[in-house]
């Protein structure tokens, strides 16, 4: 009986984690939270959100450890490129510790956008992030207008679609 009421108090625990976890998670509508990073490589600056206002903005967490978040990496880079002269930043928020793992990545696949790192999980927090790859896509306003968990063939031209129409308004 001991065992039974100790696994149920478990379950209990964990499942109301879950929730509150869930309920912090940002949805559509909420307002971008202000966060400044340093950049992923020592010789760059560091990535103040606020400073994009005025621009749509992609933000994606990302880790190299994370199998969909490598794939979509390519994909997100030549959506970047596509994009470049527009009122468009990308944002790839590493969330690797040690972060020698995401810089071991950006090695064999460099790319063009900015790359923030955030090791200790604070803007991952701030956001609410629950999985990887999580994004978050902001209006110039700072509005989270989409909010995109993972990464399956196909979700680029849904991504694509939803970015288009915010740098047309």
């Amino acid at each position: 009986m001991k065992h039974r009421l100790r696994t149920a108090g478990m379950f209990l625990l964990i499942h109301c984690s879950l929730l509150t976890t869930q309920a912090l998670a940002l949805e559509v509508g909420d307002t971008a939270p202000s966060l400044s990073l340093p950049s992923i490589f020592a010789d760059q600056a560091a990535i103040d959100l606020d400073a994009l206002r005025g621009k749509t903005v992609y933000v994606d967490f990302w880790a190299s450890w994370c199998a969909p978040c490598l794939r979509s990496m390519p994909a997100y880079n030549e959506l970047y490129n596509r994009l470049k002269g527009e009122d468009f930043e990308f944002v790839a928020i590493n969330v690797d510790n040690p972060i020698e793992d995401g810089l071991d990545f950006l090695i064999d696949e460099p790319l063009d956008f900015l790359i923030p790192s955030d090791p200790d999980g604070e803007a991952a927090e701030l956001f609410g992030v629950i999985g990887m790859p999580t994004s978050y896509l902001i209006d110039s306003e700072g509005t989270i207008r989409l909010v995109h968990m993972g990464f399956r063939d196909g979700d680029m031209e849904e991504i694509e679609a939803a970015i288009n129409e915010l740098i047309a308004d």
